[in-house]
């Protein structure tokens, strides 16, 4: 008998769905049946993404969003759940990182990664939360108004990496992030875990692969390969389901034993 995890009728926001894995992310929980929500601040490619989730079937809806920005968190989330509903689940995936040693990260480096990994993404978080919380308690006596928050991390807040050691501290903090909102808001019915990628395949690093230095780094991975976006579909869609209903506060690295 096949297994499957159905996610009709649930509301998805996913930030930083203009490419990568938050594109990846918004198909794939548009194909499980959730109506998603795409944000960032690129709303043309936000349109194309739109467009490829309409023409496979799904529901999607735009909303321009600037996590380093409060107000615009605030209106898009009100946005969102204007135009579609409640949001029942948020991935919260928007982050960026720089490359230089230690010694020579700047103020204004360190401010670029962690007002968007850490600050924007909790904010996020929040304004989202505070939603589902507010749902919770109005709720009547045994109807489940949770929600299901998922922190893109890294397996670079798992394990220091040369170079880029200003992006492994911010998402060190997502880590720790998560586990406080875990502890915190699990007793109303809402789950928030982490996700840890590791090194994956997309069209902003596709080509650094073909390069001397990026197949240096593919032979030192433990199987030698590197990801795909795809290869995180199952756990974003159990993360997202009521099926992870004893998942809570969970760190899970996806990076092929990299960390380890």
């Amino acid at each position: 008998m096949a297994y499957s995890i159905d996610l009709s009728g649930r509301v998805a926001l996913v930030t930083g769905a203009s490419s990568g894995l938050g594109a990846q992310f918004a198909r794939t929980l548009a194909r499980a049946g959730a109506g998603v929500v795409l944000a960032s601040r690129r709303l043309e490619k936000l349109k194309e993404l739109r467009a490829r989730i309409e023409g496979e079937g799904g529901d999607a809806h735009v909303v321009e969003l600037d996590v380093t920005d409060l107000d615009s968190i605030k209106a898009a989330v009100a946005h969102a759940e204007t135009e579609m509903g409640s949001i029942d689940i948020l991935v919260n995936n928007s982050g960026v990182s720089t490359t230089q040693r230690i010694q020579d990260v700047t103020l204004e480096d360190y401010d670029f990664i962690f007002d968007t990994n850490v600050k924007g993404a909790f904010f996020v978080a929040q304004e989202v939360g505070k939603r589902m919380l507010a749902r919770s308690r109005g709720a009547a006596p045994g109807s489940f108004t949770g929600g299901r928050i998922i922190n893109i991390a890294s397996m670079a807040g798992l394990k220091v990496l040369p170079q880029i050691g200003a992006y492994c501290m911010s998402k060190a903090a997502v880590v720790q992030m998560t586990r406080a909102m875990a502890l915190e808001w699990g007793r109303f019915g809402i789950n928030v875990n982490a996700l840890c990628p590791g090194y994956i395949d997309t069209e902003i690093n596709h080509s650094h692969w073909q390069t001397e230095q990026g197949q240096k780094l593919i032979s030192m991975l433990p199987r030698k390969r590197v990801g795909q976006p795809q290869d995180l579909d199952a756990l974003i869609v159990m993360l997202a389901s009521d099926q992870s209903h004893f998942v809570n506060g969970a760190v899970i690295a996806a990076d092929d034993g990299f960390a380890v």
